[in-house]
């Protein structure tokens, strides 16, 4: 068997719909009942982010980076200092905001459409790319789960949670905002 094979079926998600949901309700990221249009986010976040925790905490902490952003805030830590100094760092913070604020919602097409773009036009891979847009976009470097973080967030605000969540594009205005 030839393990870089990377046409394997995900890993099923330990957590369910209901899960998310009752993390949301914990947090008041949820008041009252969930929409259908809520519960089928819900059942997408737990179908992203769940094979990605390790345990219901971890869960909590990655949909906090859904529900919870502040460009501000985050600016000020020594993690975004360190990804900020990085090479074309800014360069690719520019790029970002110009194909984030040009184009429409971002989902899985539109993130790799955005991700194929930077690495053409900026030649920058690895963490010179991921570190400043997983940054700019969920508040937060680090690896892959941030990227499914990512592709929830306009479908969130789409599915009724808008006085919680920033999409991407408000994301991008406040980080471009702050950063200078």
């Amino acid at each position: 068997m030839n393990t870089s094979d990377t046409s394997a079926a995900p890993a099923p998600s330990p957590f369910t719909a209901e899960d998310i949901v009752q993390i949301l309700r914990e947090r008041g990221w949820l008041q009252g009942g969930a929409s259908k249009e809520q519960v089928a986010w819900c059942e997408r976040a737990a179908a992203l982010l769940g094979p990605q925790a390790a345990d219901r905490a971890a869960l909590a902490d990655l949909l906090s980076l859904v529900f919870h952003y502040e460009a501000c805030a985050m600016l000020a830590s020594v993690e975004a200092h360190v990804a900020l100094s990085r090479y074309a760092a800014r360069d690719v913070v520019r790029e970002l905001a110009t194909l984030v604020l040009e184009g429409g919602p971002v989902g899985s097409d539109r993130f790799q459409e955005i991700v194929t773009t930077l690495k053409e036009k900026l030649e920058v891979r690895g963490r010179e790319l991921f570190h400043p847009l997983r940054l700019a976009l969920t508040g937060r470097c680090g690896e892959g789960e941030l990227d499914r973080v990512i592709l929830l967030l306009d479908d969130a605000a789409a599915a009724g949670f808008t006085q919680a969540v920033k999409t991407a594009r408000a994301r991008m205005v406040e980080f471009c905002a702050a950063l200078d």
